[in-house]
């Protein structure tokens, strides 16, 4: 080899060493930017994602209204399945009245469905034993006046003539229409465990007493089996139980001074053709509760958001959206 190629090889042999030098110099240069920073965005995603899929557990405990009863049940079975399987929604159906002596109580429960709304001596006793309690409007219902489904001609009723016969002003078909049969009307109701009875007492017989001998029951399911086998009965309740029964009753048909209104998703509402049988029903959060057990806070906002979805097919009409809306905003900002 002549000394013109050994300075050639040599040359090329000490840049390649350069070559190599630098480029670990910038990987390590590249390396130090690294470990400067600290990239936590995939952390901060799984944060998200953990939170947003956070799995609950713990028991919700609700009792309350036999009315509101169809459509909580609905709810806590499809968040059961859908939502939080490890969370167990027990629903129960004791009365608006009585559930609320057990909402009101220590160690109470969670919710209290209700027809009505929380009367002032339940206020009172929830101050008096440090429960903060959140009204929740889930729903709107119809009271419904039923028949027997043999009963062929009492198809309309004045809001009068439902006040006489309840009011014991008349006591035959006979006395409201003398085509009528001269029959004895027997009456059926819920008693008075129930925010129906109280609301049919106060709104539709405007605080005066039922009188005669009607039938007063603690079970819906009982009700709607009495009437069924009575051909001269007549009895209130709401418009689900009418909904699930079509066999077994018939809706009456209400004026209310404008031509005859029957019940439906679509005349019930505080502004439609049955408001004047329309109220709103409610759950009664215990925010105590929310605080201390997340799943009853999850299960609250879950209810806020959802009744709406479920209010057809249980027998109720939707509240307005923005009033659902602000219901959810409020039952999130507990802390």
């Amino acid at each position: 080899m002549n000394i013109k190629k050994l300075l050639m090889l040599l040359f090329v042999a000490a840049l390649a060493v350069m070559l190599v030098a630098c480029g670990s110099g910038a990987d390590e240069e590249n390396t130090d930017e690294t470990e400067g920073t600290e990239d936590t965005s995939g952390e901060e995603a799984g944060e998200e994602n953990a939170e947003a899929s956070e799995e609950l557990e713990g028991s919700v405990v609700i009792d309350g209204s036999g009315t509101v009863y169809p459509l909580m049940s609905r709810l806590a079975e499809e968040y059961m399945i859908n939502e939080q399987p490890n969370v167990s929604v027990e629903v129960s159906r004791a009365g608006t009245s009585a559930g609320f002596e057990k909402f009101l109580a220590e160690n109470g429960t969670d919710f209290n469905d209700a027809s009505r709304v929380i009367k002032e001596e339940e206020q009172a006793k929830a101050d008096e034993l440090g429960i903060e309690v959140m009204e929740i409007k889930v729903a709107l219902d119809g009271l419904t006046i039923v028949t027997n489904p043999e009963n062929d001609f009492a198809k309309e009723l004045t809001a009068e003539e439902v006040q006489d016969i309840f009011l014991g002003n008349v006591t035959k078909w006979s006395e409201i229409n003398p085509d009528w049969p001269d029959e004895k009307i027997q009456t059926y109701g819920p008693n008075e465990n129930h925010g129906t009875y109280e609301f049919f007492y106060e709104e539709i017989l405007e605080e005066q007493d039922l009188v005669g001998d009607i039938d007063l029951q603690q079970e819906y399911s009982t009700l709607v089996t009495l009437i069924s086998e009575d051909k001269n009965a007549i009895g209130f309740f709401g418009f689900g139980y009418y909904d699930a029964n079509q066999d077994k009753v018939q809706a009456v048909g209400i004026d209310f001074g404008e031509g005859a209104v029957v019940p439906s998703l679509d005349t019930i509402g505080e502004e439609g053709p049955y408001a004047d049988y329309t109220r709103p029903v409610f759950t009664y959060l215990n925010v105590n509760n929310a605080k201390e057990k997340a799943q009853v806070k999850n299960y609250a906002e879950y209810v806020a958001e959802s009744a709406n979805e479920f209010a057809g097919e249980t027998g109720f009409a939707p509240i307005p959206e923005e009033e659902a809306q602000a219901q959810l905003e409020e039952i999130q900002a507990i802390q």
